[in-house]
């Protein structure tokens, strides 16, 4: 088999809608424009789709300084990126805490509208540092305000023998990986250690255990009162970590990545 890069995923805010380009451009904490907005909670901790099944339905368009956010039912809205010199705010994600920018107050307004509590925005600017997991990366590696890697890799044969068991399919944006790889067996990203795509070279670190997000219908903005996909995920694909599906990538270089990139395995 030779596997291709099938999609690329980019999710501009956190937990939010996904958009789908042709290319994009490798950063050392992700994919460029990949989960540098974060919605938070009156206390500065993080929010996502595991509370507010409706955030999916809030669709984030970049625009040249700046995101444009529309959702059903609001009028859209455009937010400026925080100045250089923009108040900041210590927020919490996961065992991580970040000083970020802070977004216009109109924006936190407008998401707090649409999902019914008081709720911020905020900005991962160059002077906002995260790193990941030592116990998975090496000194000096960044994320974004993903969970806890820079990227996530899923190939589709993997969704394929999981939408086998199903009575019901369901999308690959269940899982929100930034890459999906064709032409390989299923599940074949756990025995890898090391790719390039195109010419960026990636590390796979660690299997990306899965939660009750994965419920959530993106395009309903509501969770599956039958538990799946994770109920059935449960019956074969539990671990020591935890339920897992795709794997996390730290990138070993930056460039540009198109879909239909050969997906070459190094180790």
């Amino acid at each position: 088999m030779n596997p291709t890069l099938a999609a690329l995923y980019v999710y501009p805010v956190k937990s939010c809608a996904a958009l789908t380009p042709a290319t994009a451009l490798v950063e050392p904490r992700g994919l460029a424009g990949d989960r540098r907005w974060l919605v938070v909670d009156a206390a500065g901790t993080f929010v996502t789709g595991r509370l507010h099944a409706r955030m999916p339905l809030i669709r984030a368009t970049p625009l040249a300084q700046g995101l444009r956010l529309e959702a059903p039912g609001m009028p859209a809205i455009e937010i400026a990126v925080p100045a250089a010199n923009a108040r900041r705010r210590n927020v919490e994600i996961w065992r991580s805490r970040v000083d970020a920018a802070r977004a216009d107050d109109a924006a936190g307004e407008w998401i707090s509208r649409f999902l019914g509590a008081e709720l911020h925005l905020v900005h991962m600017d160059n002077a906002a540092h995260r790193g990941v997991n030592p116990e998975f990366g090496r000194p000096g590696d960044e994320v974004s305000f993903a969970d806890g890697y820079p990227q996530l890799l899923i190939s589709s044969a993997a969704l394929d023998a999981l939408n086998d068991r199903l009575r019901e399919p369901v999308s690959m944006l269940r899982f929100r990986p930034n890459f999906v790889v064709d032409g390989t067996l299923p599940h074949a990203e756990d025995d890898w250690k090391r790719i390039r795509i195109g010419s960026v070279e990636f590390d796979l670190v660690k299997p990306c255990t899965r939660c009750i997000f994965t419920t959530v219908d993106p395009e309903r903005g509501e969770r599956n009162a039958d538990g799946e996909p994770l109920k059935t995920l449960t019956t074969y694909r539990r671990s020591p970590l935890g339920v897992t599906f795709g794997q996390n990538l730290i990138p070993r270089g930056s460039g540009t990545i198109r879909v239909g990139d050969a997906v070459e395995v190094l180790a």
